[in-house]
């Protein structure tokens, strides 16, 4: 692509265009600050993505005055997370007792929801996206970050700089700018790591999204309307001696655990290649910030995909930025003592929820990878599907998570959109903080 439409400076510049970097787009561009995200690939079209939207992130939707367009959306609403085992079918998540508005989960392609998110920040005219625009670097004078480094994908593609007041690293758990930065990361381990797969619903499956616990074997099963998205967990570093085996090995394991397959796994998968290897790791930043750069979601914190909420995490990263931020952005100037409210604001339900899956990774995983013909749910399991308590704590755990953020009022001056009549508003003003 080239690149001689980009902006040589901005006031932001945000590296990766996941749910954390388009929701941070949209909510700075509708408080007026000038962005600029950039995504390297030519769409959002890829496989085994997570897909969840959580209670929460529909709350900040309602609050942006985006659910009406977002409930347009094919999405299938989820109220319940079952465990189908060898001795009966056990309910790991009740999502029916949630406080607030939203007793569900919505199940929406990841593709269609950053292009529902996208188009919306479009309307702003500080907002701007370029696809195929590979970010490669930071540029750092005076021990400050200062933008970054591009080059465009594809034969024409060429290289330069975008200046910005502030670079968010938002491009996910191998960031290239988290890397480029220095700054340390702490690596906490994983016993699994996880082979995603697809194939297509027919009348008589099982309704719903599901988990299929047999022996040996944990498999979750994502039910994407058309189609199943599937789990096949693994213990760690184990899949380069399941690929010697063959594909073959893993349609017989999916056979005998959900015989209601049978008749599709051979035309689904046909090869490796119709599979999505996930190694499973759980990280964090010591530190989300230097002078001029923060990072937010996985390339703060990768999570495991324990209860699935890396996505809430991510969403809520965004929304707590623009809080915290689009004031002190508007007025030209960011402080680390700014970015680091940011991180202290999320450190404890980053913290929180990761010690949660580390110790469902350390209880359950083992234990489910280990069943064999002659052993029942690990005890653990039944404590957490079948004490009410606890199974309403997990379900809000796993719904709304640790600290949810509320969108906070803007400022007038980043109302109007494109095609809109300007908006004067002078009772909605960011809420002004000591720094």
């Amino acid at each position: 692509m080239a690149t001689g439409d980009l902006p040589t400076e901005t006031t932001v510049c945000i590296a990766g265009c996941g749910p954390a970097g388009a929701m941070l787009g949209l909510m700075l561009a509708r408080a007026g600050v000038e962005v600029v995200v950039l995504e390297q690939y030519p769409d959002f079209f890829r496989d085994f993505r997570g897909d969840t939207i959580h209670a929460s992130t529909l709350q900040v939707l309602e609050e942006l005055g985006l659910l009406e367009g977002f409930e347009q959306l094919p999405q299938q609403r989820t109220t319940s997370i079952t465990m189908m085992t060898d001795e009966g079918t056990l309910t790991l998540g009740d999502f029916s007792r949630l406080p607030g508005r939203f007793q569900a989960l919505s199940m929406v392609p990841q593709w269609d929801f950053l292009n529902f998110i996208t188009a919306e920040a479009e309307r702003y005219p500080s907002f701007t996206l370029r696809r195929l625009v590979e970010v490669t670097g930071l540029i750092e004078e005076d021990g400050a970050v200062r933008g970054v480094h591009y080059r465009g994908r594809g034969e024409h593609g060429d290289e330069g700089e975008l200046r910005a007041l502030l670079t968010v690293a938002a491009d996910g758990r191998h960031s290239t700018v988290r890397r480029a930065s220095g700054l340390p990361i702490v690596e906490f381990g994983a016993p699994m790591d996880v082979l995603w797969y697809r194939i297509a619903k027919q009348n008589g499956d099982p309704d719903g999204s599901f988990a299929r616990l047999t022996s040996g074997r944990f498999l979750p099963m994502i039910d994407r309307g058309t189609y199943w998205q599937g789990a096949y967990t693994m213990p760690k570093g184990t899949f380069a001696e399941m690929k010697a085996r063959g594909i073959e090995s893993l349609r017989d394991d999916l056979q005998r655990a959900m015989p209601f397959l049978a008749g599709r796994l051979e035309t689904a998968l046909r090869s490796w290649n119709d599979t999505g290897f996930l190694e499973v790791r759980v990280n964090r930043l010591r530190r989300w910030h230097r002078p001029g750069l923060l990072c937010i979601g996985d390339a703060a914190h990768a999570m495991s995909p324990v209860a699935g909420v890396g996505i809430n995490l991510a969403i809520q990263d965004a929304v707590a930025t623009a809080n915290l931020l689009a004031e002190p952005l508007l007025e030209g100037l960011v402080t680390e003592r700014d970015l680091a409210r940011v991180q202290h604001r999320r450190s404890l339900p980053t913290r929180v929820t990761q010690r949660i899956q580390l110790n469902v990774q350390r209880q359950l995983i083992p234990a489910t990878l280990e069943i064999t013909s002659t052993t029942t749910v690990p005890p653990a399991l039944r404590v957490l599907t079948r004490i009410g308590p606890v199974r309403r704590l997990f379900s809000r755990f796993m719904a709304i998570g640790i600290r949810n953020e509320h969108v906070r009022p803007m400022r007038s001056a980043g109302l109007s959109r494109r095609g809109d009549a300007p908006v004067v508003d002078q009772s909605n003003h960011l809420r002004t903080e000591a720094r």
